[in-house]
């Protein structure tokens, strides 16, 4: 299973407070989490917290773009 680094919210339903619609959101990996159907994401509060996984659609990211979220400095 490939290792997920980003994801775009598309659905916030009963999580209107930790997840903002059309947001990208960092993913932590957790490969048990994903057995289960769920993602392991850094939400607005900065923590990470297990979330269901329709309500993100995972992405890639070109290899600058992604560098520069990774090490923002």
């Amino acid at each position: 299973m490939k290792e997920l680094r980003f994801a775009i919210c598309v659905k916030n339903d009963g999580y209107e407070a930790s997840l903002e619609v059309r947001k990208l959101y960092d993913l932590v990996t957790d490969q048990e989490a994903r057995s289960h159907g769920l993602l392991r994401v850094v939400d607005e509060s900065g923590e990470d917290y297990l979330f269901p996984e329709e309500l993100f659609v995972p992405i890639d990211l070109p290899s600058p773009a992604q560098s520069r979220l990774i090490n923002p400095g």
